[in-house]
């Protein structure tokens, strides 16, 4: 039958979600530091044992074997020490037992100071252990309490930390209120441990992901990377591991159902899962979901993507104070610009133009050489290397043009004589005249067709 002692044992380390053989070296420690100071010289060797089935307490204490015995608490004879250890000699160490038959109020008070640190101390070593291993873990835990700037989670064992900057600014906690919070770090410090968890944490997003979607736990899809603003939106880049699984499918579920649930824990939060590709300008056109792309450009040296979208695309793609591009360049890992397609198309217009005038700038001879060829061709002049051209013949009014050069100059003629015969028509008809060709008229009129007098004074100064 066990004793009182050993049942109120059992009881603590029950309370204390401690194993019993702890509680039982933290109260043999502090019975030997009690009976230490009470019985003992501080600076001797004293030890307790508990017997975990009767509950006796035995205390051990280092004696010096010695013949004759000036101090008993620290000194035994050589008989004695015999007795205990048959080949016992002067001058060494025995373990002698000398348990009290009571300790004083004292000597209770200490021990009962010293079991209770003891428990804390084994206590709080238990908790580290337990948690120590499950940083970067998802938790759930309730709101015990709420300040300022920290919110204190009670995750049964222990209090943790949700400091200001690792709540989500749109959240709103109350007292008992259910959260799942991700542990980032667990210290040992003078008032115990600290444990220490987030709200807003991509993790979080991760963890989720790994406890709502098999595939993902089972490892045949991968979460590549995570981008997110919390509270706002997170952007989630998958890839398979396994040909034939669509991860997009696998982390969005039939309907919806399983990102919904992430989303719901997140209260809200928008969450765009895209599929993760080898080539980065495949990745970059997916992390711009659900904008339509273009094209991409990379620029490897620098690091940046020049992305061209539809005109009417644009605002889509940027984002709200362009949130969509900061989150693909944070999720893709590149400097991502964004232009319009009339935009790129301008520029690179003004980029061929630029070229080619450095080109000209770069072969001035050739240059100038072309234009001096341009010019003799222009001026009738045969350049180097091409055939003579004949010199052009007289042109007779009414007859037919040789090249297209001279039947412009021949229409060009006519035109004026054909104005400077009517003109006098006209105005004969706009004195009143009958608008007949009187015999003079006639004569000057043949005269002029033969060529051998171009003009008269009407003529003249009509012309």
């Amino acid at each position: 039958m066990k004793s009182d002692f050993i049942l109120a044992i059992t009881q603590l380390s029950a309370e204390k979600n401690l194993p019993k053989d702890v509680v039982i070296a933290a109260v043999e420690a502090a019975l030997a530091s009690a009976y230490r100071k009470d019985s003992f010289n501080p600076s001797q060797n004293v030890s307790v044992k508990i017997s975990q089935t009767t509950g006796k307490v035995q205390v051990w204490a280092e004696k010096a074997v010695v013949e004759k015995v000036s101090d008993p608490r620290a000194e035994v004879s050589l008989a004695d020490a015999r007795r205990i250890k048959s080949d016992a000699e002067i001058g060494q160490m025995v373990l002698v037992e000398v348990t009290p038959a009571n300790a004083g109020r004292i000597a209770a008070q200490t021990a009962k100071q010293v079991i209770l640190q003891r428990l804390h101390e084994a206590e709080h070593s238990a908790i580290i252990e337990e948690f120590a291993g499950r940083e970067g873990n998802i938790v759930s835990g309730l709101v015990q309490r709420i300040e300022p700037r920290q919110v204190f989670v009670d995750l049964g064992r222990t209090e943790a930390l949700l400091p200001a900057t690792e709540q989500v600014t749109v959240e709103r906690y109350r007292i008992g209120q259910r959260l799942k919070v991700l542990i980032l770090e667990v210290a040992k410090t003078p008032k115990g441990p600290r444990v220490v968890v987030s709200r807003s944490h991509p993790d979080l997003v991760r963890k989720l992901f790994e406890m709502e979607v098999p595939e993902i736990h089972a490892g045949v899809v991968e979460v590549k990377s995570i981008a997110r603003e919390a509270g706002s939106r997170s952007k989630v880049a998958v890839a398979a591991r396994q040909e034939g699984v669509d991860p997009v499918g696998c982390c969005v579920g039939l309907r919806g159902i399983r990102i919904q649930n992430i989303v719901s824990e997140l209260n809200g939060e928008k969450i765009d899962v895209v599929a993760w590709s080898h080539e980065p300008a495949n990745f970059i056109a997916n992390a711009l979901n659900p904008a339509q792309i273009v094209g991409v450009e990379l620029s490897r040296a620098e690091g940046t993507a020049t992305v061209v979208v539809p005109d009417k695309q644009l605002s889509l793609a940027i984002g709200k104070e362009g949130q969509n591009v900061r989150l693909a360049a944070k999720l893709t890992g590149w400097r991502i610009d964004i232009k319009s397609a009339s935009v790129a198309e301008s520029q690179r217009q003004a980029a061929e133009a630029q070229r080619a005038a450095a080109a000209a700038l770069a072969a001035p001879e050739e240059a100038e050489e072309t234009e001096e060829i341009a010019e003799k061709v222009t001026a009738g002049i045969t350049a180097e290397g091409l055939p003579e051209a004949k010199p052009a013949a007289p042109v007779l009014a009414g007859a037919p043009a040789a090249s297209a050069t001279q039947e412009k100059s021949v229409r060009f003629a006519e035109d004026i004589i054909s104005r400077a015969k009517t003109e006098p028509a006209k105005k004969k008809k706009k004195k009143g005249g009958t608008g007949k060709e009187s015999e003079e008229d006639a004569a000057a009129r043949r005269q002029r067709r033969s060529g051998k007098d171009y003009s008269t004074d009407t003529d003249e100064e009509e012309y």
